[in-house]
């Protein structure tokens, strides 16, 4: 299935090319960021500063997402599929894309290697579980939008896939993973390492490549 026909060329436009829309979107992944970071801060004092990005995963996601996003605001006004590319926004659109879809899949698995913490129906389980679930499996659907109006590189590519194993190593090897209500055991890291494979092998196939054209 092509994930870049997901959204069609009137979708992308509509909502990433009028101002109302596409500001309403940054303001949604701007507080979403803050919840986020919510889930972190309590543990986030035992974390070097610098290496604040490496541990909030999902937050990073969507702080990449709206950098990318927000370099739509000057195309306002023309069509945002002929927004002109370049190599820095190509290496930041890739960036966004594969943090987004890791870590929105990433958190479904997570939560379902233990289910019997999380899933449930009274009012805690719809906000731990359903709604968590929800909002980031939705990273994926913002993560094709992302992908149809960037384009990427190899070096983008290899950069991302590079700086995602590094936040594996960090996560896992180190002992910085997001705070779970369990301890993980070798199946977390294993598909974790396998998304960030996978998400980079996932990009190279949705987005266009950058041209000569485009630079």
């Amino acid at each position: 299935m092509d994930l870049s026909r997901l959204l069609s060329d009137r979708a992308i436009e509509e909502y990433l090319g009028s101002g109302p829309t596409l500001v309403w979107l940054l303001v949604v992944n701007a507080t979403a960021f803050l919840v986020g970071i919510r889930f972190y801060v309590e543990t986030m004092p035992s974390v070097p500063t610098f290496l604040w990005p490496l541990y909030g995963d999902s937050p990073m996601a969507l702080a990449l997402a709206t950098l990318s996003l927000a370099t739509l605001l000057p195309a306002l006004g023309s069509r945002v599929l002929d927004t002109p590319m370049n190599r820095p926004l190509a290496y930041l659109h890739t960036l966004s894309f594969v943090w987004l879809v890791k870590y929105g899949v990433w958190t479904a698995i997570a939560l379902n290697l233990r289910p019997e913490l999380y899933f449930g129906f009274d009012a805690r389980a719809l906000y731990d579980y359903w709604f968590i679930i929800g909002t980031h499996l939705l990273f994926v659907l913002e993560a094709v939008a992302i992908a149809r109006i960037g384009r990427t590189t190899r070096g983008a590519l290899g950069f991302a896939l590079v700086l995602l194993l590094a936040n594996d190593i960090f996560d896992y090897w180190f002992g910085f993973h997001p705070p779970l209500r369990y301890t993980p055991d070798l199946v977390l890291p294993a598909v974790t390492v396998v998304l960030s494979f996978g998400t980079v092998l996932l990009a190279g196939r949705v987005f266009a490549p950058l041209s000569a054209r485009t630079e």
